[in-house]
């Protein structure tokens, strides 16, 4: 997963300094056809302050790994990728369209806490250690050892994933309306306690910043070049992702408002409109990356944001 730096550049004219790894770079420009133009990732690449170093050993490893192949040399070069290698960068669609919902008020929560206790012997410490991270990743935080708790309705896929690491004799599910953890019962408090609020608002603030940026930029009377476009749809789904990722995604209800979520993704939604209104690719004629096809497709099936 991509980091971006604690604080954005100094420089107020600059983009908001985003890390993003050069393997990232050339899944993100992945085309519709599968291919990746060589001149095209070393101009992006080297935008985002890569040397040509960087991607022609990236490259190197990328088909070492069996995951693109490689036609003709340097810059007219052009990389086949053998299968979809664009889900490190790509939202999951239906968690991303749930964000969306319950900014525009949409998903209302029901006040049920939903619990998960498991009881998982050390002799199957691997599967242990796989359903944890899975609850993780699914937006629940550890109450004590053993207990899990969300917000949201993940019963399903919890119970999905326990049933593949074989385990799911060992798991109980639950509900409760009356949660107290340490003698906190009222629900905010509960939330700001097991969940690490600010560091996930503090990623948000980071997605915000690039994207008014990105927005600023596509403003200006001097339109954007082809690169310069791909560049900010490459650190913008980096950004993205960064922020995404760990959120678990609590109702606003638990939330201190104005949550930076909320208005993190309506800026990042109103600038992948505007990029995709900019139209590089299609003005060119070349294959638009999945990339953007993709976000434009999430953007499609999501409320309207509000600007």
């Amino acid at each position: 997963m991509s980091t971006l730096p604690t604080t954005p550049t100094d420089d107020a004219g600059s983009a908001p300094a985003v890390h993003v790894p050069t393997r990232l770079v050339v899944h993100a420009l992945v085309r519709e056809d599968g291919t990746v133009d060589a001149g095209e990732l070393y101009t992006v690449a080297g935008l985002l302050g890569m040397t040509d170093q960087q991607v022609r050993l990236c490259i190197k490893r990328l088909v070492a790994e069996g995951r693109f192949v490689h036609e003709g040399r340097g810059r007219k070069a052009l990389l086949r990728a053998v299968a979809d290698v664009t889900g490190s960068i790509t939202p999951n669609v239906a968690y991303v369209r749930h964000a969306y919902r319950q900014d525009h008020g949409l998903a209302a929560w029901d006040g049920v806490w939903h619990l998960f206790a498991f009881a998982i012997p050390e002799s199957s410490r691997s599967s242990r250690d796989a359903l944890r991270d899975s609850l993780r990743h699914l937006g629940a935080a550890p109450v004590q050892s053993g207990l899990y708790v969300s917000a949201n309705r993940i019963e399903q896929l919890v119970e999905a994933q326990a049933s593949r690491l074989d385990v799911a004799h060992a798991v109980t599910c639950l509900t409760s309306t009356d949660l107290r953890v340490g003698g906190l019962a009222d629900p905010p408090a509960l939330a700001a306690a097991l969940w690490p609020l600010d560091d996930i608002a503090a990623r948000h603030d980071r997605l915000a910043h690039l994207a008014q940026h990105c927005l600023d930029r596509l403003a200006q009377p001097d339109d954007p070049t082809g690169p310069e476009q791909l560049t900010m749809a490459v650190q913008l789904a980096a950004a993205f992702t960064d922020a995404m990722e760990p959120d678990p995604l609590l109702p606003p209800e638990l939330l201190p408002q104005p949550w930076p979520g909320a208005h993190a993704r309506r800026l990042t939604a109103a600038c992948w409109t505007a990029l995709a209104r900019a139209g590089t690719h299609a003005v060119t004629g070349a294959p638009a990356p999945r990339l953007f096809v993709q976000y434009e497709e999430l953007l499609a099936s999501i409320p309207q944001h509000h600007t």
